[in-house]
């Protein structure tokens, strides 16, 4: 996919957005940290990447069906791993990003209005970063760093979103 090419003019943006405002305004130097938010950025500009598809072939568009599709597989299986991060991502994205839309996805006619996004972001990342062993070993840090600072990193995200807003630089490449 174009978004894991690190010369492709959309991931360049968001990379180089991504690494100034987390160092720069909130004093986190966590290359592995930006790189995944910034990959974040990059993967959810496509609506098929944001919403998966369940075992039928549905979209799953709330937490709340991503969490029951996540209790339908085998706890220990890369899907249920593959999941969480989904649901850690999705939250983090909305909440960081687009919190305004947080209303409209969380209203009393959704399933969403029970689920606390931003404690169930942290606790999806905490399962996901328990798959620890090969081949997750190398992000497996970063997702656990994900749940214990989920708030802060949604306050950056909201700050790239911010700058991005500002800046003159096209979207589209």
């Amino acid at each position: 996919m174009w978004y894991y090419n690190p010369d492709h003019p959309l991931r360049r943006f968001f990379s180089g957005l991504t690494e100034q405002t987390f160092a720069a305004n909130l004093g986190m130097a966590d290359p592995g940290l930006v790189d995944y938010l910034s990959l974040l950025l990059s993967r959810f500009i496509h609506i098929d990447a944001l919403h998966r598809l369940n075992l039928s072939g549905k979209r799953l568009e709330e937490v709340a069906d991503m969490l029951l599709e996540a209790q339908a597989l085998p706890p220990e299986g890369r899907t249920s791993r593959e999941m969480h991060r989904h649901i850690g991502d999705y939250t983090l994205f909305w909440t960081g990003v687009y919190p305004d839309a947080l209303r409209r996805l969380r209203s009393v006619l959704n399933k969403d209005h029970f689920v606390d996004y931003c404690r169930q972001g942290k606790r999806s990342y905490y399962i996901a970063s328990t798959f620890a062993e090969d081949p997750y070993q190398e992000e497996a840090p970063v997702l656990r760093r994900l749940s214990e600072q989920f708030e802060l990193c949604a306050y950056g995200l909201s700050q790239v979103r911010r700058e991005w807003e500002h800046s003159r630089a096209p979207l589209a490449g």
